[in-house]
């Protein structure tokens, strides 16, 4: 779930309101099924939709909705709303509950905490488990520069990220949602991190390095670790090839870290039959 949806839902737990969710895509779209706006009866708006039109559009119809039923409308392709309509050419479905299960929604909040997967329980037609995942997390490793400039696009993304500068792996190994990228430039240190980092669910595992002290660390690790294990190791790090300078060395890094985690959200996704709320 990403730091949008959460930041809708928190509004609802905290302040009560609206919640209107993206049930159904016909076409292409640029957000996933399951994404959240909340609407507050006090006027504040949390979430992303769409570029905010549609956002404002959802605002007034949850207000008009207030004290009813939930209700599906229907934007674009297929709908009745003839004075709305999306330059996509899509058609989408959303779901506006003006009386969310406040309760519901505060459990779910505190499981994704505790980086625990939960389920959200919504007054869908169709009846669908929507499938709230943790958050990506990072835990990086190193001094140099590279690290600082990866804070700082994290921090901006509202993802979470941990800096190791010690190269001491914490205690708790990382969970299914969190990537573990190795970017100093002290490859002594790495073969401990990569030992912990490898025996965990670590849904992404990057290490930077020249290709002399790959095929080094490489040798090692294979004493103690088996082939699909070390196949688990990205390096080097990062989408864009031979990247000098720290601040794109650190956004090729995080893209390929953001796409193993999406991935591994939309595979934990279809392996339990659900629908995604948020992504």
């Amino acid at each position: 779930m990403n730091s949008q949806d959460m930041a809708a839902l928190r509004l609802v737990a905290r302040s009560g309101g609206a919640l209107c969710t993206l049930i159904g895509i016909e076409g292409s779209f640029s957000r996933a099924v399951g994404a959240h706006l909340a609407v507050a009866w006090g006027g504040r708006i949390r979430g992303s939709l769409a570029d905010g039109c549609l956002e404002q559009e959802l605002a007034l119809q949850a207000q008009r909705l207030r004290g009813q039923a939930p209700r599906v409308l229907r934007y674009g392709r297929g709908s009745d709303i003839i004075d709305f309509r999306l330059p996509c050419g899509s058609g989408l479905s959303i779901l506006i509950d003006p009386a969310p299960d406040r309760r519901a929604i505060r459990t779910v909040l505190s499981a994704l905490r505790d980086r625990r997967p939960a389920l959200l329980a919504l007054p869908d037609p169709a009846g669908t488990q929507h499938v709230c995942l943790p958050p990506l997390r990072l835990e990086v490793f190193g001094a140099e520069p590279e690290c600082q400039a990866m804070a700082r696009l994290a921090r901006g993304m509202g993802i979470a990220c941990a800096l190791n500068p010690s190269g001491r792996p914490p205690a708790r190994r990382p969970d299914p949602w969190t990537a573990v990228l190795l970017l100093s430039h002290e490859h002594e240190r790495d073969e401990r991190i990569l030992d912990w980092a490898l025996d965990s669910d670590a849904c992404h595992i990057a290490a930077i390095g020249g290709a002399r002290a790959r095929q080094r660390r490489t040798a090692r690790l294979a004493d103690r670790h088996d082939p699909a294990s070390l196949s688990r190791l990205h390096s080097p790090a990062g989408l864009i090839p031979a990247a000098r300078d720290p601040a794109t060395l650190a956004l090729s890094v995080l893209a390929e870290a953001v796409a193993a985690h999406q991935a591994h959200v939309t595979a934990a996704t279809t392996s339990q039959g659900a629908t995604l709320t948020g992504g």
